[in-house]
């Protein structure tokens, strides 16, 4: 009897043993599937290779940073596939009715020579308050301004400065026309209102020709926000006959940059460009 029930305890020892085994390795797996969620969750905004419209390809960007004062620095593509619509005049938009469009300003075949919409068209108060050009490839600095901050002495002149603003003119050297890839990163405040589906189409041209189309989405912006994105643009491959034209004829390139909230226009910025110098800039309150 002392026997049978010596074995007994020994057997239900063993039982023991092998549940709080098996209640250990439950634990264990269940510990390494949440290590697995966690660690799947901290690589969801790890650097990922871009391949950038055109074919062109750009290094692994670092995560996405927090600049002191600013939102999550986001890394934007020009739109694919973009739909040249049916041609039309900067007339024809300023007469007709109704708010303009994205699809209407891509039917500009030649730069604007005026604006397409009132600095009081900006209900949204977007400021544009930082911005820099690098080379992608290298990471080099080619440009760089930010607006100086508010005082009470250019409060006054606030008016005025809504049209100074509109208009920036940039001389750059002829190496400039050989880039491939650029990075513009841009650093605007918005106002009490929400930016919905808040969109930029950029149109660059030479004289009469249109030499690229980029279209961006920032997405949604909140009220009372600073933002910070990059845009990341593929330059055509120009040629040499009109590498040479381009550097012989300063300010005849040009471009329009148009801001959409909710597919309507509440910003047109103008910019002209020179490629026979050094790096600058002046801005002009052109009406």
């Amino acid at each position: 009897m002392r026997r049978k029930a010596t074995l007994n305890k020994v057997v239900k020892d063993l039982e023991l043993s092998v549940e709080d085994t098996r209640d250990a390795r439950l634990n264990r797996g269940e510990a390494r599937r949440q290590a697995t969620m966690s660690g799947a969750e901290a690589r969801s905004d790890a650097p990922v290779a871009e391949n950038v419209p055109g074919g062109g390809h750009v290094t692994a960007a670092p995560p996405r940073d927090r600049k002191p004062g600013a939102g999550l620095l986001k890394r934007l593509k020009s739109r694919r596939n973009q739909m040249e619509s049916r041609p039309v005049t900067e007339e024809d938009l300023q007469t007709q009715s109704g708010h303009i469009t994205p699809e209407d300003v891509f039917g500009l075949r030649v730069a604007a020579r005026g604006y397409l919409c009132k600095p009081q068209d900006n209900i949204y108060n977007i400021d544009f308050v930082r911005f820099k050009i690098r080379d992608l490839e290298t990471g080099t600095v080619l440009f760089e301004i930010a607006k100086p901050p508010q005082t009470e002495d250019n409060e006054d002149n606030a008016e005025a400065d809504a049209s100074a603003g509109r208009f920036v003119r940039y001389q750059f050297t002829p190496a400039f026309l050989r880039l491939r890839t650029v990075g513009a990163t841009v650093e605007f405040t918005v106002g009490n209102r929400p930016l919905n589906n808040f969109r930029m189409i950029e149109r660059h041209y030479f004289r009469d020709h249109l030499l690229k189309s980029f279209d961006f989405d920032f997405g949604f912006c909140i009220p009372n926000s600073r933002n910070t994105c990059e845009h990341l643009y593929e330059f055509p491959q120009l040629s040499e006959s009109l590498v040479r034209q381009m550097v012989e004829c300063p300010y005849e390139t040009r471009s329009d940059s148009f801001y959409f909230v909710e597919n309507r226009l509440v910003m047109h910025n103008k910019a002209d460009y020179a490629y026979n110098g050094g790096h600058g800039y002046t801005t002009h309150a052109h009406t």
